[in-house]
């Protein structure tokens, strides 16, 4: 037990220590760091007195009290202390004598097996560890305060500056012996670069970066030594040249000579600081989606800080027809944040500048960009300037281009909103057979009567284009893209898009983008035959024979078609792409509903369909009569912008030329209202035609299903701010007020739109339900398995599918790289929050 007693006495005596005198290191320790640190060469004498002055006093106290605090520890404490670490006082136990029982035999026996026990568990020992927390003496931490000081000192402050303090008392030796100087070169931050100590510089040239702060210090008599420098070009506010401190900046090459007994000179050359220079690393392409990618490759002896790209339109490459022949109204050119790296070296680097520019009014317009960049000195670096098309989405079916080209020529000049009008009147002239959705036509119309209004009332604004602009683009979407709900349509709408793209050509990225959403598509038409029950299956195929082929070659045939694009043989590929029209046209999906009966949900929206129709009619004649107002000298229904359906140029529409002819909706009557004859043949005012509306109205209502669900209800609503916008739309006829009458039709078919909405999403819940139904009977009805018309087996419990190949392997990595851009976009934004920037730039590191 020697050795462990006398660590333990040593560990007792590095306790009491630490607890007695923390506070006196602690002084020292942060008096030091301020000496390595210089801050007396900074501070006023008189400051640096009165700090020292405080500083020894408190050196002395804390040491006086720890003194008066400490107790150098005994034996007898480190054999306590040792013992209580021990289980069952061992030690005390071998000391202690025997109270009880002495003189019996038996109890001096067990006594001493108690003993030999205690000895060998003695034997045991181990030094006590000491207790050397001071959390409940140094609440506040001010230990760690002053070692943090001292960390700071050795990393960025000297030994050799702690003997300059010795030359602040009076009669120093360094006074006595003569003057003495200290210099100091201290390149920019943004360099990196170490300082340099004059004194420590015996060569007697040396380069320095532009820039590099110069501070020289002198002691002893004023006027012993003074400076020459030639470095700083300073011509006004030179300091003297005997000053006891002598600050200036390096902004060229010359001499630094301090005159006078241990004087020294150098001649110093500035390294200039050369401006950055960025390139492009490639053309502007466009990548999927539609998104800008713009490569480059940067470069600065010391980092690039920042950078930006501008683009400008080309005014002189636009191919001026059409809505582009008018000049366009002044726009700011586009500014992007270039991304800088963030893991990598600022000083030479690569990357790529992703935007999506779609819906930019220069989309696919002849663009000019740049690329510019700078350094922490505020320099900057210019690129060639690279002219190239914006790249932009490309729509492929007629119309969705046709509204799109209409909405670019809105946004170069608000002049051609009249010619706008028009030409989208005209394309919505008929739309049977060119709108696949009723829904469109009546959004198209609408937007069209709205910018109408507007111009009739010069009240086109830069709101209304903007509003204008984003619901011609979501109609060219919806049109684009289709109804993405139902799995044969959206297998249709994926195969006419490719058939465009085939005919009008397109990119690689582009092919690769429809070829993706057409293998969606097409997994999940196959996914809804494969729900089908195989009663169904069998009825849909009497007198008509199923193509059954496996997944694996309709894969085949679908990479065989993007083969076929990619290489440009573009009539084979369209050949392929009847091939699987016709094969897939000849499986069919079977009909929720027996016998081709509407049920009530479909029945309801057929209704609230033609009473938008009817809606949309009223609204045009409102708006014809607005205009002839604002015109009365023409002749009843003629304005020069009002071209109607059936219009013979001359602002005169065939349904407005005849009296209580029907509107543009095409009223036929109220179904099941009384006196419907009003409405449907057109007698009565307008007002009088709103009220039969709204009558209609409320008796669909209370016909319509889904009540008790949340969608039902939400729909029911929707159809009450209907009724009250027909009823303010009534009162506004009946006041001739047309203006007002107009924008109350218009809230009414945009409630009546969401009702409809609200209402397919019921019905939709609704059908998904049943089927989950029968799904399940399906897996119970059929134990012994079956294929489907792709030839796949049915999984377990009848369930179709499987949970391998979740994601074909050009999805994961075109997500990936979307995701990745991205990121690189974000982290180039240097006005994010910092929190943002540094999650982003650890995503970098990380993949």
């Amino acid at each position: 037990m020697a050795w462990p007693l006398r660590l333990t006495l040593v560990g007792l005596v590095a306790e009491r220590g630490v607890r007695a005198f923390w506070p006196l290191w602690s002084v020292l320790i942060a008096v030091l760091a301020a000496l390595m640190l210089g801050l007396q060469d900074i501070l006023m004498l008189e400051v640096v007195w009165g700090v020292g002055v405080l500083s020894v006093l408190a050196a002395l106290w804390t040491a006086v009290r720890g003194i008066q605090a400490f107790r150098w520890p005994t034996q007898g404490q480190a054999l306590e202390r040792l013992d209580r670490t021990l289980p069952g006082r061992p030690i005390a136990a071998i000391s202690d004598a025997q109270a009880i029982g002495a003189g019996d035999p038996a109890s001096e026996a067990v006594w001493r097996a108690h003993v030999a026990r205690m000895a060998e568990r003695a034997r045991e020992a181990k030094a006590a560890r000491p207790d050397l927390k001071l959390a409940t003496r140094d609440p506040y931490a001010l230990r760690y305060v002053a070692l943090l000081g001292l960390t700071v000192a050795l990393l960025f402050g000297s030994f050799l500056r702690v003997a300059s303090v010795s030359e602040m008392a009076p009669g120093n030796q360094v006074v006595a012996s003569g003057p003495s100087w200290e210099g100091w070169v201290e390149p920019p931050l943004y360099t990196g670069l170490p300082s340099l100590y004059l004194n420590d510089i015996s060569r007697s040239g040396f380069e320095v970066p532009e820039g590099s702060r110069v501070t020289i210090r002198f002691y002893g008599e004023i006027g012993e030594l003074s400076l020459n420098e030639t470095v700083s070009a300073r011509t006004e506010d030179i300091p003297p040249a005997t000053d006891p401190v002598q600050a200036f900046d390096v902004l060229q090459s010359g001499t630094i000579e301090i005159a006078g007994p241990g004087g020294q000179s150098w001649n110093l050359t500035a390294i200039e600081d050369e401006n950055p220079s960025v390139e492009f690393d490639g053309p502007i392409t466009q990548g999927e989606g539609g998104w800008m990618e713009a490569p480059f490759v940067a470069s600065d002896d010391y980092g690039v800080a920042a950078g930006t790209m501008t683009v400008t339109l080309d005014l002189g490459e636009v191919e001026r027809r059409y809505g582009l022949v008018i000049d366009p109204e002044p726009r700011d050119p586009i500014e992007l944040d270039i991304p800088i790296t963030i893991t990598g070296d600022r000083t030479q680097f690569a990357e790529t500048v992703v935007d999506d520019f779609s819906e930019h009014p220069w989309a696919n317009l002849p663009v000019s960009a740049s690329l510019s960049v700078q350094d922490a000195a505020e320099h900057e670096g210019m690129s060639a300037p690279q002219f190239a098309t914006l790249p932009g989405r490309r729509f492929f079916d007629p119309l969705a281009k046709a509204i799109i080209e209409q909405r670019r020529d809105l946004l170069w000049n608000r002049a051609n909103a009249p010619r706008v009008a028009q030409v989208l009147r005209a394309v919505s002239f008929q739309p049977e057979g060119i709108f696949r959705s009723e829904t469109v036509y009546l959004k198209l119309r609408f937007a069209v009567r709205r910018l109408e209004t507007r111009v009739s009332l010069g009240r086109l604004t830069d709101e209304v284009v903007d509003e204008t602009a984003a619901a011609l683009w979501g109609l060219a979407l919806e049109i684009e893209e289709g109804d993405l709900g139902d799995a044969l349509e959206r297998l249709r709408r994926a195969q006419d898009r490719l058939a465009e793209a085939i005919e009008n050509g397109a990119t690689d990225e582009e092919i690769a983008e429809l070829m993706q959403e057409l293998r969606e598509a097409m997994q999940d038409y196959m996914n809804q035959l494969a729900q089908q029950g195989q009663g169904e299956q069998q009825e849909m195929a009497e007198g008509q024979e199923m193509q059954e082929m496996t997944g694996d070659q309709l894969q085949d045939m679908l990479d065989r078609l993007q083969e076929l694009m990619e290489q440009g043989r573009m009539a084979e590929a369209q050949q392929l792409l009847d091939q699987l029209r016709q094969m897939m046209e000849n499986m069919q999906v079977a009909q929720g509903q027996q016998g081709g009966q509407q049920s009530p949900g479909e029945q309801a929206m057929e209704g609230l369909a033609e009473t938008l129709r009817e809606q949309q009619g009223l609204s045009d004649e409102a708006f014809r009569d607005l205009q002839e107002q604002y015109n009365p000298n023409a002749q009843a229904g003629q304005s020069s912008e009002n071209e109607g359906e059936g219009g013979d140029g001359e602002g005169r529409g065939a349904e407005h030329d005849q009296p209580g002819s029907q509107g543009e909706g095409g009223q036929q009557g109220r179904r099941g209202e009384p006196g419907s004859e009003q409405p449907g043949g057109g007698e009565g005012s307008l007002a009088d035609r709103q009220q039969a509306l709204r009558n209609e109205l409320n008796r669909q209502q209370q016909n319509l299903p889904g009540a008790g669900t949340p969608e039902g209800d939400a729909a029911r609503e929707s159809l009450g701010r209907a009724g009250e916008a027909m009823d303010d739309a009534e009162e506004a006829l009946r006041q001739e007020d047309f203006a007002e009458a107009l924008d109350s039709q218009s809230q009414a078919m945009e409630a009546l739109r969401e009702g409809m909405r609200e209402l397919a999403e019921q019905m939709a819940e609704q059908q998904q339900q049943q089927g989950g139904q029968q799904g399940q009977q399906l897996g119970q009805n059929d134990p012994n398995g079956s294929r489907d018309p792709l030839g796949r087996e049915a999984g377990e419990n009848g369930r179709i599918g499987t949970d391998e190949q979740l994601l074909q392997g050009d999805d994961v990595y075109r997500r990936a790289r979307e995701l990745l851009d991205e990121i690189r976009k974000r982290s180039g934004e240097q006005n994010r929050p910092t929190e943002e920037l540094e999650y982003l730039k650890r995503l970098l590191e990380r993949f």
